[in-house]
């Protein structure tokens, strides 16, 4: 259990499971809980859901959840977590049957396997051949069961857990490390996801956001949408998430894409194709920024009354655009940051202070919004 830094307002986060991911939101858990409870939720909207973590979170504490991610292999995982109804014992045996399945040579092992031997040339590549070789007749497995949805998201979900163990990455699949990381030698072993039992009748999407919002009605938003990097010389369409985590797409669809890159990136994941507006460092005509403005057309066309917003320093917008941008919907109940490198969480009681703080290198900072209009 993870506990709340304050200590007037103790919220303990259950615990969750996820893969290596650059935007988890494992530490800042206690705190999206805490100001959930302080507005007395009792369905929230996770709309840019990734790893599924912070939904794991509400659905355990007994929130309805909806998740939304246009992501497909986020959608399997809100499926197995939000949507499942049978028993871990209902799996076990499915999973004993899948890790005792002999590999085989396959696409997979094709394109991402790669062979850890002295006298071999060395390949980056995502994971060691033994490992792909299981993957490939794992996933062609699955496909041949012909399971009802749910049940192949749960299987699926098993698989990417076990191959996030035994990768060699830093934690993303853009790259790949030069040299076999400790864990690629290990071989993946499948286990049942821990599954969360509720009677809530939690909701899974994958679509645009700007598609959903308006059709969704709750009591709190929680948005931790994709950041604009910064970095001046960043190309202005580089989208982090849909190149880092293509693998996982393709382990979901098993669709065999076109591929391009020394990573063996998915095509559609290219930065040209999978354009996010919320990445966009760019300044339109009027001369904001276009991910300020998305971030203020989102939270207009939130039917909440709260909204939550997860936004980092390494994020393009400013300080003072993006607080203009949330006071043009609302009005900022709270404001808590979480310094990365000294790991402490701090209430935050004046605009002005965010604003300071704003360029401090490794902080993620939460607001609270009430809106005015819904």
């Amino acid at each position: 259990m993870q506990q709340l830094l304050i200590k007037d307002h103790p919220v303990a986060a259950p615990p969750t499971e996820g893969i290596k991911y650059a935007g988890s939101k494992l530490k800042l858990l206690p705190h999206i809980l805490h100001l959930a409870r302080e507005v007395n939720a009792r369905t929230v909207f996770d709309g840019f859901s990734g790893s599924t973590r912070v939904s794991q979170a509400f659905a355990k504490l007994g929130y309805r959840v909806i998740a939304n991610d246009v992501a497909a292999w986020s959608k399997v995982f809100a499926e197995c977590y939000l949507k499942n109804q049978k028993s871990w014992r209902h799996y076990q045996e499915m999973i004993e049957h899948l890790n005792a399945l002999p590999g085989m040579d396959g696409w997979f092992t094709e394109h991402y396997g790669g062979i850890a031997e002295k006298d071999q040339p060395s390949t980056k590549r995502p994971w060691q051949i033994h490992n792909t070789r299981k993957l490939d007749a794992i996933r062609l497995e699955i496909d041949k069961l012909n399971l009802p949805e749910v049940e192949t998201s749960v299987l699926l979900t098993s698989l990417i857990l076990a191959l996030d163990e035994v990768d060699s990455t830093l934690g993303h699949y853009a790259s790949y490390l030069g040299d076999w990381s400790p864990r690629s030698y290990k071989t993946m072993t499948l286990r049942v996801p821990s599954l969360i039992e509720t009677e809530q009748q939690h909701e899974v999407f994958q679509k645009n956001i700007f598609d959903l919002c308006d059709d969704v009605t709750c009591d709190l938003a929680y948005y931790d949408p994709p950041y604009g990097s910064n970095n001046e010389k960043m190309p202005p369409s580089r989208v982090r998430y849909a190149a880092y985590y293509h693998l996982w797409t393709t382990v979901c669809l098993n669709d065999r894409p076109a591929l391009f890159g020394k990573a063996n990136r998915r095509a559609d994941s290219s930065d040209t194709v999978a354009a996010s507006a919320f990445e966009d460092f760019r300044r339109n005509e009027s001369g904001r920024f276009n991910c300020v403005e998305a971030i203020e057309k989102l939270i207009s066309q939130t039917r909440a009354r709260h909204v939550i917003l997860s936004y980092s320093s390494g994020g393009r917008a400013t300080a003072e655009e993006l607080t203009a941008a949330l006071n043009s919907a609302g009005r900022i109940i709270e404001m808590m940051r979480l310094d990365y490198k000294q790991n402490v969480m701090a209430r935050m009681r004046w605009t002005n202070e965010w604003v300071r703080a704003s360029e401090t290198p490794n902080v993620e900072y939460l607001f609270l919004l009430e809106k005015t209009i819904i």
